[in-house]
């Protein structure tokens, strides 16, 4: 393939992928707005009109903003790859840094930098003015520095090992590179899963084990008859940054713990806790972790493998902008342009996951009552202001559970 032909490729995936992106979320907008002054069916009694006004307009706050950011990465995309921003930044760093390895992590660190400040106020005005304005964010100035500041301490201490190491396998492991960066990058995500609860999470949260006697017996009996085992069950300080409720289980083996965001504690009665919780340990029982584990296993494999097939590829250097290639400047772009045609795609891995929800939602079902866990799910998007009408088209493309009123109809069935 000539450069050429790879750049129209390129262009047409873009504008197919950014079309799609810009026409779903105008559909979700404009299906939220003539939904808004009417509850669905299923809530009716259960959500107030006032309700769920607000949660069209969050919706709508959110997906403005989302179409301004849709055209502004793709603007930087095409500034980066064929207006030539990346070879000027590469070059830049040839000259101060030469080409070695040091040249490689300085490239990715200068992009991200990058693309952290160009995103920085769309997520600062998502952050303390659309969360803000309905009543959500809780985060302060000095708390969001000290977020920042340790999120940039955890991407250096441990990204920036394993892209060296992983810029090292490309060097010299010859023509099945990529099957030996695919085996650390597995060992480093799956060493992540297990340190993750133990010893990053506390790094930003406070976690403090579950003193409410009558709540944990309760929890202890449906652990029990669900066999599940976790090393403790605890509370998050969730409140001190936003207004969200949720609940999750992470960690392996003995490493497993059950956490509570300590606003889902204050918002819900016992035995509606008891049902989220049992959908979460339907995740586990239907082994939907290690499901999504093994696919993205296999699936970064291929990635890996196609990239192998690129990288002595001049074509796909010339054709995205670049002049000189480098094991660095091919993983970049790579990273860079995967999801532009990945994009059209996004339906078969959200209907995944999916229908991992509403397995989820059966177990629970069948492990407490249908009616707790409707009642839960109700509270939860009231005072989550999640919209009850998204566009169906939409929510196939971009959610990863099913919308309100068919989950609610599932549980009423059973």
């Amino acid at each position: 393939m000539s450069p050429y032909h790879f750049s129209l490729v390129f262009l047409a995936a873009l504008a197919l992928s950014t079309g799609l992106r810009l026409w779903l979320d105008v559909r979700h907008l404009r299906h939220v707005v003539a939904h808004r002054d009417r509850v669905p069916d299923n809530f009716v009694g259960r959500i107030e009109p006032a309700e769920h006004r607000k949660a069209a307009d969050y919706t709508v706050a959110k997906v403005r903003l989302g179409l301004l950011e849709i055209i502004v990465d793709v603007a930087v995309l095409l500034a980066l790859t064929l207006g030539g921003g990346l070879g000027l930044i590469d070059q830049a760093l040839r000259d101060w840094l030469g080409s070695g390895y040091l040249h490689g992590l300085a490239l990715f660190a200068g992009v991200g930098l990058l693309g952290f400040f160009i995103g920085l106020p769309a997520s600062l005005y998502r952050t303390f003015r659309i969360e803000a304005r309905f009543g959500f964010n809780k985060l302060t100035w000095p708390l969001w520095f000290a977020d920042l500041a340790k999120g940039a301490a955890l991407t250096v201490l441990i990204g920036g090992p394993l892209l060296l190491a992983v810029l090292w396998l490309m060097d010299v492991m010859g023509k099945y590179w990529w099957f030996y960066v695919w085996l650390v990058w597995l060992a480093t995500n799956l060493l992540i899963l297990f340190l993750y609860p133990t010893v990053i999470a506390p790094l930003f949260n406070k976690f403090t084990p579950l003193e409410d006697a009558s709540l944990k017996a309760r929890i202890e009996a449906l652990l029990a008859r669900c066999g599940f085992a976790a090393s403790g069950l605890f509370v998050m300080d969730g409140s001190k940054r936003s207004a969200h409720g949720n609940a999750y289980f992470t960690g392996f083996g003995r490493a497993k713990r059950i956490v509570f965001f300590d606003t889902l504690l204050e918002k819900l009665a016992p035995e509606e806790i008891e049902a989220v919780l049992a959908h979460e340990l339907g995740h586990f029982r239907h082994k939907h972790v290690m499901k999504r584990i093994a696919l993205s296993a296999v699936l970064s494999l291929a990635f890996l493998w196609l990239l192998g097939l690129l990288l002595d590829q001049s074509w796909f250097f010339a054709g995205l902008g670049v002049g000189a290639g480098s094991t660095a400047m091919a993983l970049l772009l790579f990273s860079m342009v995967l999801p532009v045609f990945l994009f059209p795609l996004a339906p078969l891995t959200s209907g995944l996951s999916r229908r991992h929800e509403f397995e989820a939602d059966a177990y629970a079902a069948q492990q407490t009552a249908a009616a707790d866990l409707i009642a839960a799910l109700v509270k939860l998007y009231r005072d989550n202001a999640a919209t009850l009408t998204p566009d169906p088209l939409h929510s196939l493309f971009h959610d990863s559970h099913p919308p309100a009123s068919q989950r609610i109809a599932r549980l009423q069935s059973a």
